[in-house]
């Protein structure tokens, strides 16, 4: 809106020029998001722990010491929608078609979430939402966003390593779903230690930012062999936004949480990193970026499928966060660690960058 407002002010006050740039916004989003987190974070807590009660519902064939939790709040992920939001809003221009197909996605994986976190406070157990609707669901804002993307760019996915891209034609519109539910039901995976999602979510979405802003620079892209997409960097601040909004939340959901992130946070913000990947067609450089999430849900489907398969697991529970609890990891080793892990995996991300 800021963009929109003060750039053809620009011939009058030439200091409003720095609003064309996508770095002084992108800061200027990340910055919002996190200071909104911070100013609203308090009142909302509160406001969540009177409607709530007693919070939510705790599994208890988890590990024992995660009993001690119940009467945390959950639903934290709307005060990440709220900020993230109003922040892109405020700094993005908002005459970027990518920019309002980012925000469907993200608020449309929200609700589904957060429909999901509903029915497991009202009904106090941790079933929630239907698998069935849940998915269906996913399938429809994911559908729409890969025919908003198809209508837009070409559907094609670059290939790390060999400057190749892959031209998929139709088939992209179900790749671009197939990303889109794996990503934001890995996130929803990974959410199950304090602060264990949330910041994975920043070093990916801190990767996409440096991605999507090259992909959407002429010179950079063309230097780099990726793809270039007019108009892609300016999700840059649409992950400025995303950055912001985790930092703030993790203020409050760091060991130990204040808040819970809730469904409503982690399908959105796993919907909101598949979609921007997908934007600039870098879905591959996600699974690197991302690889704890990928890590996470492969732990799961190894085990059900080893469960059912043989009647034996392979961990001792899944997901992995899990596994390494039982075997007598403190909760706030095993986030550390992981979040070790993730900056890792985000620096091989980039690094991929100059490997072609």
């Amino acid at each position: 809106m800021l963009y929109n407002l003060l750039v053809p002010l620009i011939d009058d006050y030439s200091f409003l020029n720095l609003f064309q740039y996508i770095t002084v916004r992108t800061v200027g989003a990340l910055v919002t998001s996190l200071v909104i987190c911070w100013v609203v974070g308090p009142v909302f807590i509160g406001w969540m722990k009177d409607l709530q009660g007693q919070g939510q519902p705790i599994r208890d064939d988890g590990p024992q010491s995660h009993l001690s939790k119940q009467g945390t709040p959950t639903m934290g992920g709307l005060l990440i929608l709220f900020s993230l939001t109003i922040s892109t809003l405020l700094w993005a221009d908002l005459t970027n078609h990518f920019i309002w197909l980012a925000l469907l996605v993200t608020l449309g994986y929200g609700l589904i979430g957060g429909w999901d976190d509903y029915l497991k406070l009202t009904k106090q157990n941790s079933k929630g939402l239907s698998g069935r609707w849940k998915l269906l669901l996913q399938l429809l804002f994911g559908g729409i966003a890969a025919v908003g993307l198809m209508q837009t760019t070409a559907p094609i996915v670059d290939i790390p390593f060999f400057a190749v891209q892959w031209d998929m034609g139709y088939w992209y519109i179900l790749f671009v779903i197939f990303v889109l539910i794996g990503t934001s039901n890995a996130v929803n995976l990974t959410d199950g230690l304090d602060g264990l999602a949330v910041t994975p979510t920043f070093m990916t979405a801190m990767a996409l930012a440096v991605i999507v802003y090259l992909a959407g620079h002429a010179h950079f892209s063309e230097y780099l062999l990726i793809p270039y997409i007019p108009g892609a960097g300016e999700l840059t601040i649409f992950c400025g936004a995303i950055m912001g909004a985790c930092l703030g939340f993790l203020w409050f959901n760091t060991y130990p949480a204040q808040v819970f992130m809730g469904d409503v946070g982690s399908l959105a913000l796993g919907g909101a990193l598949g979609f921007v990947a997908c934007a600039v067609h870098q879905q591959f450089l996600l699974a690197i970026a991302g690889g704890l999430f990928v890590l996470e849900a492969v732990s799961v489907i190894v085990q059900v499928a080893s469960f059912k398969l043989t009647g034996k697991r392979v961990f001792r529970m899944a997901p992995i966060h899990h596994h390494y609890e039982l075997k007598g990891w403190p909760e706030p080793k095993v986030i550390v660690r992981f979040w070790i892990i993730s900056f890792l995996l985000a620096l091989v991300a980039l690094a991929t960058l100059k490997i072609r």
